[in-house]
């Protein structure tokens, strides 16, 4: 039986110079499922596989030849070239069940979202890649969860902001990575990230 353990996320929120936009997962896997230090480092998640599709034509263009692992500094040079922050909703979470489904992810405390966007004024943009992110934004922004692939708009801090729900890039998700790739293509698109 698990004893409820409280984890408080292992990373502060990546954010670039002047971020355009800012993508929130809900909380890492467990340590032991990590091929790196960063957002998104189960090598079984296809978000980091969608951006090389999409910045560089190559689903591998992320992935060390040789370890097999993703290379966080080709990852940050990315993001840092075209804005885009990167961060998790949750902040502190309980784990109700031994594994990383954000099924079973209890959020004891959400990040400080409105903070963050206070702080970056030219950031008018929000994504969740996945329900249980879309979920607490929409608590926090007072706002609807958007249908995959589309977004609404809300008002913060006298600001126009835009929150959009993405498909999970997690394998458990029941949709091919080629279909994902598209809804986030779809995105950059719209947000003038390409």
């Amino acid at each position: 039986m698990l004893n409820n353990k409280i984890e408080t996320h292992p990373w502060k929120p990546f954010i670039p110079a002047s971020p355009k936009i800012i993508f929130f997962g809900a909380f890492p896997p467990k340590e032991n499922k990590w091929s790196m230090d960063f957002y998104y480092p189960n090598k079984i998640n296809d978000f980091w596989r969608i951006f090389g599709k999409i910045f560089h034509n190559n689903y591998s263009h992320y992935i060390d030849s040789e370890t097999k692992l993703f290379d966080k500094e080709r990852i940050i040079e990315t993001l840092k070239i075209h804005g885009i922050a990167i961060a998790d909703i949750a902040y502190k979470v309980v784990r109700l069940k031994d594994n990383a489904s954000d099924k079973f992810l209890e959020i004891i405390e959400p990040i400080n979202l409105i903070k963050i966007l206070s702080d970056f004024p030219g950031c008018d943009t929000i994504i969740s890649t996945g329900l249980k992110a879309a979920e607490m934004i929409a608590i926090i922004t007072n706002s609807q969860i958007p249908k995959i692939g589309s977004y609404t708009e809300v008002v913060i801090n006298n600001r126009k902001i835009k929150i959009y729900r993405m498909p999970s890039t997690s394998r458990a998700y029941p949709l091919a990575i080629d279909k994902k790739t598209r809804f986030y293509h779809q995105l950059f698109l719209d947000a003038k990230i390409l």
